[in-house]
């Protein structure tokens, strides 16, 4: 059942937004301008999606590593957690936040990746739902400006009003990503369902049985 609007700006095990680290994260982003909640959520979107570098290596998606205040000490993550820090920092300045999970295929994946995944389809792709003005709208604060550069993809940006969900070509006119399935909005993240899904849709991706394999994307980028 879907919570009411007061309930999910309420901190979770996951979205631990009354942790100082938290707490310090959303400070650092918004400074000490009085904002309103449309600016405070296009600040904290910027601030997750390139203060926070997006790294499918060496990924912890034990629930420990996937608590907001977790992700933030370590730097790096992929969609799940930075959609989940995004979440986070949303709450803990008020405003309503859910994540959206869907399945999505990616066509310009490196090839090691590639085949780590098993193809290019990836499952549980994660991004953020906000509530602004009465309304819900998506955003995806995942693929940081450097990466989108060195992958020759414009980054996605996010103005508060429309959804920001994903670009379908980069700049060469190549067809990036296209969703094939949407598990839908969860007022909480379903631990056991995600990160359940992604081992089994993705073994070889792992190194153990909650650490995704070493790596670097931008190295991959590029030797391209």
């Amino acid at each position: 059942m879907t919570l009411q609007l007061d309930e999910l700006c309420r901190p979770t095990e996951f979205l631990d937004h009354e942790s100082s680290t938290v707490r310090e994260f959303v400070s650092r982003a918004l400074g000490d301008a009085e904002l309103g909640p449309n600016e405070k959520a296009i600040k904290l979107y910027y601030a997750v999606r390139d203060g926070i570098r997006y790294e499918v290596y060496g990924s912890d998606l034990s629930r420990a590593g996937l608590k907001a205040s977790a992700i933030i000490d370590r730097g790096s993550g992929f969609c799940v957690h930075k959609s989940l820090v995004y979440a986070t920092a949303l709450r803990a300045v008020g405003i309503p936040s859910r994540i959206v999970m869907g399945d999505v295929r990616n066509h310009l994946a490196s090839d090691r990746l590639r085949e780590l995944v098993g193809g290019d389809l990836f499952r549980f792709h994660s991004l953020t739902q906000v509530n602004l003005d009465g309304r819900w709208v998506k955003a995806t604060p995942v693929f940081n400006k450097t990466l989108c550069r060195l992958y020759r993809i414009a980054p996605l940006e996010f103005d508060g009003t429309a959804d920001s969900v994903y670009h379908p070509f980069d700049e060469d006119g190549r067809r990036h990503m296209e969703f094939v399935h949407w598990h839908g909005e969860f007022d909480d993240f379903p631990y056991e369902l995600v990160v359940n899904g992604i081992r089994e849709a993705h073994p070889r991706l792992f190194q153990s049985s909650h650490t995704t394999k070493e790596g670097s994307l931008v190295e991959e980028a590029a030797a391209r």
